[in-house]
């Protein structure tokens, strides 16, 4: 018998019955459920397919649909454009952004009011703009709603920092016009008890691009989640992560990206270090060549050096297509140690192990931090990889 569709039985559970008339849930990225009424979720337990990967327990305070705490999380802008606000139903909020998970549907309804942060039609800015997040304690529980549009060829990059400490839900909403091109980095430098879990989406229309980084070192569990739709003929997208977890960490990042116009381009690399006891990350990339999407080109790649005992990384990655014209489509992922070839090679030139250890850890990492085009920041997460191979000895 095959499967017929059924209501769902659990809020939020779409899914079907199979034969036996047991409820079968979702499995596949593009069919996940979306709602802005927290309500329609029921709170994770760690079985669901997008949770079971994540530590729960330490979310718990983020499922709850209730107020934030006043001064938790502060928000400011700096930079060529000013920041304005967006209520509910206020364009273009909502235009490229439904929750498909509770945190992210809990800080929806409890943003009053969105960050909203828009790139004039045909300028070009010379820096980026940022927008700083300070958390004002472990204890409190902040949400927030962050709109970034950018207008019709224009061209812009915007940094989202995270410093200190709270229990964040975020949400971050992204809409490229046509022509535009536009670089969104979010950097976390949280406080080591910090829990993080942001939900990024992102629309990119025709002859559009989006270049998103993700870069996660601080925070106790950080989960940041982007899922872009190349929705425009000829838009492309480069998604790229960079992640250094040491002991006791949880970082992840669940990735989606959708091919729904046609002659469009992605591009997807993660790469994370781990070290020290329970350090651990997760990656899970999906990609989706929609029926639409002929003459996609498409590559996501997760790579991983665990440099310790007792640090794990895990590394999912899954690509469906849906059409036969494509230009190509691939997806790779590997975890592993040091190189000896490549630290044979260095310590044969003279150069003693830690140090050459450290070498290979920085040119590791390089490729994501170089790509991020602002000067200043590339320079400051060099310096941070220095300081986390410093907190351990390697050898």
């Amino acid at each position: 018998m095959s499967p017929t569709t059924e209501a769902p039985t659990v809020p939020g559970a779409k899914g079907h019955t199979d034969g036996a008339g047991a409820f079968v849930p979702v499995q596949t990225r593009s069919e996940r459920f979306r709602s802005t009424d927290p309500a329609a979720f029921e709170a994770p337990t760690g079985r669901e397919v997008n949770w079971k990967h994540t530590p729960v327990q330490r979310l718990q305070r983020l499922f709850a649909d209730a107020a934030g705490d006043a001064g938790a999380v502060s928000l400011s802008v700096t930079g060529p454009v000013a920041a304005a606000g967006l209520t509910v139903g206020q364009a273009p909020r909502g235009e490229a952004f439904v929750p498909e998970d509770l945190p992210a549907a809990v800080a929806w309804t409890r943003s009053a009011e969105a960050l909203y942060v828009s790139i004039p039609a045909e300028a070009e800015l010379d820096e980026p703009v940022v927008i700083e997040a300070v958390g004002g304690g472990a204890d409190l529980v902040a949400h927030a709603h962050v709109v970034v549009e950018a207008s019709r060829h224009s061209r812009a990059t915007v940094v989202l920092r995270h410093t200190g400490s709270a229990q964040f839900a975020q949400n971050v909403e992204v809409i490229v016009r046509e022509g535009a091109h536009l670089e969104l980095v979010t950097v976390q430098r949280w406080d080591d008890d910090a829990v993080h879990a942001a939900s990024h989406q992102a629309r990119v229309d025709r002859d559009a691009s989006l270049r998103h980084v993700v870069v996660s070192f601080g925070g106790g569990v950080v989960r940041v989640n982007p899922s872009v739709e190349l929705a425009g003929t000829g838009s492309r997208a480069e998604l790229y992560g960079l992640s250094y977890s040491d002991s006791g960490q949880h970082l992840e990042s669940q990735v989606y990206l959708h091919h729904k116009g046609a002659e469009t381009t992605g591009d997807v690399l993660y790469k994370s270090a781990l070290q020290g006891a329970a350090a651990r990350t997760v990656w899970i990339g999906d990609v989706l060549i929609g029926p639409d999407a002929v003459a996609t080109d498409s590559y996501e790649a997760n790579r991983n050096l665990v440099l310790t005992e007792g640090a794990r990384a895990e590394s999912i990655p899954n690509l469906e297509i849906e059409t036969g014209d494509i230009r190509g489509a691939g997806h790779a992922s590997a975890t592993g140690r040091f190189d000896d070839e490549q630290l044979f090679y260095l310590q044969a030139r003279g150069i003693p192990e830690p140090e050459a250890r450290r070498l290979v850890v920085l040119g590791f990492l390089a490729e994501i931090v170089q790509k991020i085009g602002v000067a200043d920041l590339e320079s400051e997460l060099f310096a941070a990889i220095e300081e986390e191979l410093a907190k351990e000895d390697l050898a």
